[in-house]
């Protein structure tokens, strides 16, 4: 997996200060994306010992709720199995911390996909500029959900998460 950057203390992408892990691949490629250098997948850094420690060092502090992926898309196919695997440490490690994930995809396109078992909140669906809308929490537009994967999957119809 690659990325290009790791942000921290962020209040935007997911509630609470979060730590983001920005992720290189994407083949949405939605018009006026606001992240378009991310959709090259060998872009980037790789994502080696020192930007996990990096992202573990942050998720430490008491202050920060949880980690949110984004990009580019962590579910761009050379990225699936890495943030799985990644997700899955953080929740045993941290397991009162909360994982977002943002992706291009539809929540029933990748509701089977491992990772959704260590995720809590998924924003699915792309970006549409005729949907813009800057009132909108942690999405960029109307089109896009923001679901509560835990509870969508016991009851397997779409929860929202409450904004």
């Amino acid at each position: 997996m690659r990325y290009h950057n790791i942000t921290k203390d962020d209040m935007l992408n997911g509630d609470g200060l979060r730590v983001v892990l920005w992720v290189a691949g994407c083949a949405h490629c939605c018009p006026q994306c606001q992240n378009p250098v991310t959709w090259d997948p060998d872009g980037g850094l790789p994502f080696d010992g020192d930007a996990k420690k990096e992202v573990f060092d942050e998720l430490e502090k008491s202050y920060i709720s949880g980690i949110t992926f984004s990009g580019g898309d962590p579910l761009y196919p050379t990225n699936q199995m890495d943030v799985a695997a990644l997700a899955k440490e953080i929740k045993e490690k941290f397991p009162d911390k909360t994982i977002w994930l943002y992706t291009g995809s539809l929540w029933e396109e990748v509701c089977r996909n491992p990772v959704m078992q260590y995720v809590d909140v998924l924003v699915d669906g792309e970006f549409e500029v005729d949907k813009l809308d800057k009132q909108l929490h942690w999405k960029g537009s109307s089109n896009q959900r923001v679901i509560d994967v835990p509870k969508t999957l016991e009851l397997g119809s779409v929860v929202l998460h409450c904004e």
